[in-house]
């Protein structure tokens, strides 16, 4: 055991260089992942037949809930009470977000750059949907047109806004 715990630092080393990469947190929020998806995956197998399909339709609610709520997790001012323990703020980055950094080392560093980057977020939400199809289609349905609805009503805030600065202009 000692063996492949001195490779894996050895392979941290030369990986990292003098950086602080948490690696083994990386790999510690991967299996959690993992486990996550596997339990879902083996809960669904054992409901087969009551599973919907996902078609175009749900599809697009997919896609914009996710980019919608991992923007919202990663990005906005009114969910950085729950980012604040694993990061520092730094910032704005846009309308209505912020900029924020990870801090500290090992997990905490790993989970802040986690819930910060609305891309890393996104492979989490989209897995939580689509559990959410299986074991409750109609509730993710509604929670997804409900974020689809605020993501459609964003861009015409933003588009709003640019009318009413080019008519200042």
């Amino acid at each position: 055991m000692s063996t492949v715990v001195d490779t894996a630092r050895k392979q941290k080393d030369q990986y990292a260089g003098d950086a602080d990469r948490p690696l083994g947190s990386y790999l510690g929020t991967l299996a959690v992942y993992g486990a996550t998806t596997a339990a879902m995956a083996l809960l669904a197998w054992r409901r087969r037949g009551r599973s919907p399909g996902i078609g175009l339709g749900d599809l697009a609610l997919m896609t914009i809930t996710t980019h919608k709520l991992s923007r919202l997790i990663a990005k906005d001012p009114v969910t950085s009470p729950l980012r604040a323990p694993f990061t520092r703020y730094s910032g704005t980055s846009g309308p209505a977000e912020l900029a924020e950094e990870a801090r500290g080392h090992g997990v905490r560093h790993a989970v802040g750059e986690l819930i910060t980057c609305p891309f890393c977020t996104g492979q989490w939400v989209a897995t939580a949907y689509a559990a959410g199809m299986i074991f409750a289609p109609d509730a993710t349905r509604l929670a997804g047109a409900t974020m689809t609805a605020v993501a459609g009503s964003d861009w015409l805030q933003l588009a709003y806004a640019r009318l009413q600065q080019s008519t200042e202009n």
